[in-house]
């Protein structure tokens, strides 16, 4: 569920009052009528358009009232679908790096280097657990005062980066000049490279990734590419809910998310519009 499907406001006064003024129209036209019906009919008029607004009135309010019924659960529905876009994307990221960097530690000979896996498990563990005690409380809270900590923008992507790496996989991030961008466009942006990155991991692990973005006019770019897996890798598959949650993001911003294999690895491209322009 979007904005897409956003209940429309819409009244059964409406008709009514159209209808009042039709025959308050007629009404005018038979005005130089003589005799009984130049009595009868503006009483008539009169009396009939008093009822009617009466009711339209009622009417109105009670329609008025039954549309924000709608509009309210209609918003619940949508904080409930982003909550559990957010809920997906704390647990399957940091889960997913997890598993990654576990599967990977069972080759490793040296001591120091399991040493260091497990303090990148610790890590990746405990900011999982911060973020998801935080969302419980900010769902807790019926004050509705709960600290929410603020959406990512661009000043991010180094950091989304630099966990990638920790499960092993090589990324080489590129921002050319993007000028002004919304700060929806950027949380999609870090959305959408976060999931890129999480899948490269799972999907075909410790390889090289190509992170680019950019701008196209009045559109924002972003591209992640991968090397393809690591020969002898065993894949991590997800739930399958990122893609899907990541495109619902995208759509809603009016862009697209294009996901395709390429010269052996796998490319993922989002385009979102964004008319903020430098």
């Amino acid at each position: 569920m979007n904005a897409r499907h956003r209940p429309e406001w819409r009244s059964r006064a409406v008709p009514v009052l159209v209808a009042v003024a039709t025959v308050a129209v007629v009404a005018m036209v038979t005005g130089s009528a003589q005799g009984a019906v130049a009595t009868i009919v503006p009483l008539v008029v009169v009396g009939g358009s008093v009822a009617a607004a009466v009711w339209a009135v009622r009417r109105w309010r009670a329609d008025r009232r039954a549309y924000e019924q709608r509009l309210t659960k209609w918003a619940v529905v949508e904080e409930r679908l982003k909550i559990a876009r957010d809920l997906h994307d704390i647990v399957s990221h940091g889960l997913g790096l997890i598993t990654v960097r576990a599967a990977s530690t069972r080759h490793l000979e040296k001591p120091a280097e399991v040493d260091s896996a497990l303090t990148d498990i610790e890590q990746v563990s405990r900011t999982a657990t911060a973020e998801l005690r935080r969302m419980l409380d900010v769902l807790r809270d019926k004050s509705g005062d709960a600290p929410i900590q603020p959406a990512d923008d661009l000043t991010v992507l180094p950091e989304i980066v630099r966990a990638a790496e920790t499960s092993g996989v090589r990324p080489e991030l590129t921002v050319t000049d993007l000028g002004k961008v919304s700060p929806g466009v950027q949380l999609a942006i870090c959305q959408t490279v976060r999931e890129a990155l999480s899948n490269t991991a799972r999907h075909a692990g410790p390889t090289d990734v190509r992170v680019v973005v950019r701008r196209d006019e009045e559109t924002l770019v972003v591209s992640v590419v991968d090397a393809g897996a690591t020969p002898g890798w065993r894949r991590e598959p997800g739930a399958g809910h990122g893609l899907v949650g990541l495109r619902e993001r995208i759509t809603a911003l009016g862009g697209t998310l294009a996901a395709r294999p390429k010269n052996g690895g796998f490319q993922l491209t989002a385009r979102i519009p964004d008319e903020v322009v430098a």
